[in-house]
């Protein structure tokens, strides 16, 4: 009784108008006790179609079934009482707006394209982030700490056929040394100059802060928004940024300049909250000459010299002359942060993920060979002169257990999670009231228990 009571007063909402569309919204399926809406459909198609997401088949049959998966979660977490961080959740909001706001160009084209106020769009976000953070710690609880043994490495690997064997794409370990331009004191004071410039401006009532920003600011994304960040922590901005900003108290006051590896801003204080802050900044580089440039490149080359007639190795370059911070301490070994996988955190690289500047030298190197100067621009947009040196390269090849190990056992690792995963939702289907409703049940589902026989 109480089930038909709750499906029944879950039909009822069927009844309410959309607003977007003006599609009237209806119940398409229902899981355990919740009922899955066509406009939570169509609001995860337009976020997923928004972020550039494909999916492999009709979103109208994938993204239910994602959706009703994620309900299965859902029901047993509240089950064994989990929960998450809401600051965790906040803050991964906030910087899902900020990134989809920069996607579209503006919060008013954000609005248009979803058809809803920003606080709307925000508010829905929150909820799914939150039950997306719910959901991984479900399955990380559900998985638990996958252990292999080298012996099952070892026959999952004799197992596969030849033909089936992964294949490893090229990985190579670079070490690099860069120099930066000496910037004139000219050149920094005439920058800060034209920051006090805008802070007077903004003080007499001229120009609004957020004026100057779209006009001048050098950091193009913010710039787009009149210098507004969006709300983030203490641990989001570097620590000479974050120290000025957390400081300010009054919206009205413009900061002093502060320097970062970036260049140099001014900030204005848009509103805190808690141990999050909202502030528009303007930014400005030092302009880099030719003639500073080539006197980088000149004495680049005086290394490059010594470095081929042996007068001190590469390692001892990188670690006593060269301007990289991120690998100055490491012999100038860099460190794969650019992409998320099994090499994160790891000097293995595949060619695709280097710096473009780098992997273009790279490419045609041996290994032990030491690269000519070259112009790149770091992460932090510094235009600097760089050397590499490549330290080791393997060739693409098909997986072997003696070159590849670990790569094997982390693909093995993941088969054995995915398994333990599926396993537990075949289980979950058949004990979980399932209802389809008619035009969205001829689909091709991942999990066939879904509409039971």
């Amino acid at each position: 009784m109480k089930r038909i009571l709750t499906i029944f007063s879950l039909a009822c909402l069927s009844c309410v108008a959309m607003a977007q569309d003006n599609v009237i919204d209806e119940i398409v399926w229902v899981v355990g006790d919740d009922a899955i809406l066509r406009s939570d459909v169509e609001s995860q198609r337009l976020y997923l179609q928004n972020e550039g997401q494909r999916l492999d088949g009709d979103p109208y049959c994938v993204i239910p079934e994602q959706i009703a998966i994620q309900k299965l979660y859902l029901n047993q977490a509240k089950i064994d009482s989990v929960d998450v961080n809401e600051g965790s959740v906040i803050q991964e909001t906030d910087r899902w707006v900020n990134y989809a706001v920069n996607q579209m160009g503006s919060r008013e084209k954000l609005e248009e394209y979803f058809n809803k106020k920003i606080s709307e769009i925000k508010e829905e976000r929150k909820e799914q982030i939150m039950e997306q953070q719910i959901v991984a710690q479900m399955q990380r609880a559900t998985v638990g700490d996958v252990k292999l043994t080298p012996s099952e490495i070892r026959r999952y690997y004799n197992q596969l056929p030849q033909d089936s064997l992964p294949m490893i794409p090229t990985m190579v370990e670079v070490q690099i040394v860069t120099m930066e331009p000496k910037i004139p004191f000219e050149e920094t004071d005439a920058i800060k100059e034209r920051l006090r410039k805008f802070t007077e401006q903004v003080n007499n009532g001229e120009y609004e802060f957020s004026t100057l920003a779209r006009l001048y600011s050098e950091d193009p994304e913010s710039a787009k928004r009149g210098g507004e960040l969006g709300f983030l922590s203490k641990m989001d901005l570097l620590p000479e940024f974050a120290n000025v900003a957390f400081n300010l108290k009054d919206p009205s006051k413009i900061s002093s300049i502060v320097q970062t590896e970036y260049g140099y801003h001014i900030i204005q204080l848009i509103e805190k909250r808690g141990d999050r802050i909202n502030c528009r900044h303007i930014l400005l580089r030092p302009e880099v000459s030719e003639k500073e440039m080539t006197d980088t490149f000149t004495r680049m080359d005086s290394l490059y010299a010594d470095l081929s007639t042996d007068k001190f190795t590469f390692e001892e370059a990188a670690t006593f002359i060269s301007a990289d911070k991120d690998t100055r301490f490491n012999k100038g070994l860099m460190v794969n942060n650019r992409t998320m996988g099994n090499n994160y955190g790891t000097p293995k690289f595949e060619m695709a993920d280097l710096p473009q500047e780098v992997g273009k030298v790279v490419y045609g190197m041996e290994i032990g060979d030491i690269s000519k100067p070259f112009r790149m621009i770091m992460d932090n947009q510094k235009e600097v002169v760089a050397m590499v040196k490549l330290k080791n390269r393997t060739e693409q090849h098909k997986a072997n257990i003696s070159d590849d190990y670990q790569e094997l056992k982390a693909i093995v690792e993941a088969k054995k999670r995915e398994q333990i995963l599926n396993d537990w939702i075949v289980k979950k289907q058949k004990s979980t009231y399932v209802r389809i409703s008619d035009g969205w049940n001829n689909c091709d589902f991942q999990y066939p228990g879904w509409i039971k026989e």
